[in-house]
């Protein structure tokens, strides 16, 4: 429980941060599409640090729940694969990175399937 309201927050944390990162330092420096891509990695990697901390409150009611625990994990592992991939293509503008990004966004869909199911058979 504990360790995904953490992880959750310490994503909140560095959404705000790249995001205000972005608005103010790279507003300059990258092209309108790459910026673009850049506000997509934030926003995507603030719902999911949400959806973290939601997993961690979830734990905390229904105890050793794998399917709540495979969710939060497949959450984080989205965001890194997800939102990683789209922070680096933007600062460096590999678009091979693009190729990475649909595994995060699998894992994100596969997380909230097993929310549903969690909610489901635990709620």
């Amino acid at each position: 429980m504990k360790v995904f309201i953490i992880i959750g927050a310490i994503n909140a944390f560095l959404a705000v941060a790249l995001g205000a990162f972005g608005a103010h330092g790279l507003a300059d420096k990258l092209e309108p599409k790459y910026l673009e891509i850049w506000k997509t990695a934030v926003t995507y990697q603030m719902f999911h640090a949400t959806g973290l901390l939601v997993i961690g409150l979830l734990l905390g009611r229904v105890a050793a729940s794998s399917l709540f625990t495979w969710s939060g994990w497949l959450m984080l592992i989205g965001i890194i694969l997800f939102s990683g991939s789209l922070y680096i293509l933007s600062l460096t503008k590999i678009g091979i990175l693009g190729a990475i990004t649909p595994l995060g966004g699998v894992c994100f869909l596969g997380a909230w399937v097993l929310v549903v199911i969690g909610a489901l058979k635990h709620l």
